[in-house]
């Protein structure tokens, strides 16, 4: 039992060890920012006073500064509202607590309202699913909290530094998705025929669903290009960061890699359970009922989530679509927009991934268990 305890507390010693030491060896991105002279504090409303003009409110509001070298400074700012606009949605009240930006203006300090506060409420609803882990998944749900944390990590301190230093993105993120894998298993179950089936069958449906992508993206001609990977690329350019450094269409590629990697991640771990489960109940099944058993998990699976990766994207892509069928846009119009092409190639190719993972992770699964019950006799 002990040692069973020390082997993970081991390995996660060494995963933070390395979180530590890996950075160190990725380049610094030095870029100007226009936001570099902000300086960002929090406030909470006290009074507000609204004078409404042509369908839109002007808020003159006063904020007390609670955080900061300015705190318990009172400030006057406008906030101006209108509904259903995406840039002036947020009407607001007494007791909302706000972010703040001060920037110097001709030798003037000027401080301006930036945004709502949303992060504390952000940290409530972590706090919520960490508890819900704890309490349903007791130890395991404590490595999954540590494998969240880490594949939070490594796309924020590994992964986009990376790509931002001009790395390749497809390579990145086959990589980055690979390590993700690899410590995600070890950590929830540790080194096993189980883990071992489960990250073979992953890493060849993330690699499946990116080649695919890949081909069918170049093959249509898709870039993938969203509002914010032109806002990447004029900042890039405007900065003096080196225009073109980032492969903005690579970067499309790296999107597919990275959200088809928990369906299928999910996929390959499950398929490999029950092959495990089905033969400690029965350690004399043969081989190929073992496939067959676990093929056939693998396809209950198949239906359900391949349908959770098109309904993922169709949900971010509904005001799109709305917009489109309002403005009586033909189907032939819509299918090949970019856009719409994108984010079908998207659900598409992460499909595609999961299933290959299923016969991928059954047969691993089933020569592995066979091969150990064989060692042990």
């Amino acid at each position: 039992m002990l040692s069973k305890t020390i082997k993970p507390v081991a390995l996660i010693t060494i995963i933070i060890l390395l979180a530590w030491v890996i950075p160190s060896f990725i380049p610094d991105v030095q870029h100007a920012s226009y936001y570099e002279d902000h300086e960002y504090f929090r406030g909470e409303v006290l009074e507000v006073e609204n004078r409404t003009t042509n369908r839109a409110i002007n808020q003159q509001v006063k904020v007390e500064v609670t955080n900061g070298p300015y705190q318990g400074d009172k400030v006057n700012v406008t906030n101006y509202y209108r509904e259903n606009s995406r840039h002036s949605d947020v009407e607001l009240d007494e007791g909302i607590e706000v972010l703040m930006y001060s920037f110097y203006q001709n030798g003037n300090r000027s401080i301006e309202l930036h945004d709502v506060a949303r992060d504390r409420g952000l940290l409530r609803a972590i706090i919520f699913l960490g508890i819900a882990l704890l309490v349903i998944g007791k130890i395991k749900g404590l490595k999954t909290i540590v494998t969240l944390a880490i594949t939070g990590y490594i796309i924020v301190r590994v992964m986009l530094p990376m790509i931002l230093a001009g790395w390749s993105p497809i390579p990145v993120a086959t990589g980055s998705a690979l390590i993700i894998i690899a410590l995600t298993l070890l950590i929830i179950d540790g080194l096993s025929p189980k883990t071992i089936a489960a990250f073979v069958g992953t890493g060849v449906g993330v690699l499946v669903a990116g080649l695919m992508a890949y081909y069918i993206g170049e093959v249509t001609h898709i870039t993938g290009l969203t509002d914010e990977l032109q806002m990447l690329t004029m900042a890039r350019g405007a900065f003096g960061a080196g225009e073109g450094t980032v492969d903005i269409r690579g970067l499309f590629y790296t999107g597919i890699i990275i959200g088809s990697l928990g369906a299928i991640i999910d996929v390959g771990m499950s398929i490999a359970s029950s092959a495990t489960q089905v033969k400690e109940a029965n350690p004399d099944i043969s081989f190929q009922e073992l496939m067959f058993h676990s093929l056939e998990v693998g396809r209950d699976i198949m239906g359900t989530m391949s349908n959770a990766l098109i309904l993922a994207y169709v949900g971010g892509s509904l005001p799109m679509l709305l917009l489109f069928l309002y403005q009586n846009f033909s189907w032939v119009r819509i299918i090949n927009m970019d856009y719409v092409a994108a984010e079908i190639l998207n659900g598409v190719a992460g499909s595609l991934g999961l299933v290959v993972a299923i016969p991928v992770t059954s047969v691993i699964a089933s020569l592995l268990l066979q091969g150990q019950q064989n060692d042990a006799s």
